[in-house]
């Protein structure tokens, strides 16, 4: 992790009009894994003009247990950022299996799988519960597994989809076991079909709370059109939480393949605004950022004039440095990547 010194580099715009109405929906931005991404949160609701941003996003390593199981000094800073506000949301990524970007063979994908559907892993789980709740973070959504349906993680279903999915139900019922709790646990496909349709990793109503999905402007699909009408694409995952009763939510979704994409941009918040998920974070890094990158001012635009809380004045300085790249390398590869 490194931090890249935003305080001092921002030239921050100050809103001289009227207040418009906050947005209807929490929302926030991957700013940084630790205390840089809390930091860097005040300065992008001044980029804003005053919009809170009442979630905060992050996400455990998925190097080894040790950190898998959620150490407490990595814990801290999002815990007293939460504590701050009583209508803040902490939403926290969790790998399922450690060396989970070693691009391991799907065989012993496989056998991972079913050694944590048979037990083998709940102890960590059940430490980064307690952990959670001794730091004060409790009722964080657990973005658990994420992207399973793609090529990216170790965690993926695709080698062992049934064992995948006891896997997920030990784990969930493991940590809801633990005292104080009130965790809710989001099921974040990527959009698409990827390796495997992500329906078929769907473990079950009872032990899942919020059904996500991270979207990013890539393939498949070659227009915003197709990335709602596609197979396993945004009307599906629509349609498929409401079918259970579930809300939805966005826990990464940002610019990729198409580069400065200000029409991708406007079309995502619109269907932000049309479906209204339970919160959705943007990735704000290069590429897919519109803050931290200064890559793409035409979607910077759109994204500013949509969230902030007063007409938006140009503010050119409102990154870090141009080309900015992911500001956690550690936190794992370009997120939609698998």
């Amino acid at each position: 992790m490194f931090g890249l010194g935003v305080a001092s580099t921002l030239l921050l715009a100050t809103a001289t009009t009227a207040v418009a109405p906050a947005p209807a929906v929490s929302f926030g931005a991957f700013l940084g894994s630790g205390q840089e991404g809390v930091d860097r949160s005040e300065l992008l609701e001044e980029w804003l003009g005053g919009t809170e941003l009442t979630v905060g996003h992050t996400y455990l390593p998925g190097d080894l247990w040790s950190n898998i199981e959620g150490r407490p000094e990595f814990l801290a800073p999002w815990a007293q950022w939460r504590r701050e506000k009583a209508e803040r949301l902490f939403v926290l990524n969790v790998p399922m299996l450690e060396r989970n970007e070693d691009e391991l063979p799907d065989e012993e994908v496989r056998e991972l799988l079913r050694a944590g559907a048979s037990g083998g892993f709940d102890h960590h789980f059940a430490t980064l519960a307690e952990r959670l709740v001794a730091a004060g973070l409790g009722d964080a959504v657990l973005v658990l597994g994420w992207e399973m349906n793609g090529t990216t993680y170790t965690h993926r279903c695709a080698p062992d989809p049934e064992a995948w999915k006891l896997y997920w139900r030990r784990i969930v019922t493991t940590m809801r076991a633990v005292p104080g709790q009130a965790f809710r646990f989001d099921f974040a496909p990527n959009r698409g079909t990827d390796a495997i349709g992500w329906d078929q990793c769907y473990p079950g109503d009872d032990v899942v709370d919020i059904i996500g999905m991270d979207s990013y402007d890539q393939p498949p699909g070659e227009t915003f059109d197709e990335h709602i009408s596609q197979p396993y694409g945004l009307q599906y995952h629509a349609d498929f939480a409401a079918e259970r009763g579930k809300p939805v939510s966005f826990p990464e979704w940002g610019l990729f393949r198409n580069g400065d994409n200000a029409t991708y941009m406007r079309r995502m918040l619109e269907w932000i605004d049309h479906v209204q998920p339970i919160y959705h974070t943007i990735s704000d890094y290069c590429p897919h950022g519109v803050w931290q990158c200064l890559q793409n001012p035409a979607s910077s635009e759109v994204f500013r004039a949509t969230l902030s809380a007063a007409s938006p004045e140009p503010a050119p300085g409102r990154g870090p440095r141009p080309g900015t790249t992911d500001p956690d390398p550690g936190r794992g590869p370009r997120p939609g990547a698998g």
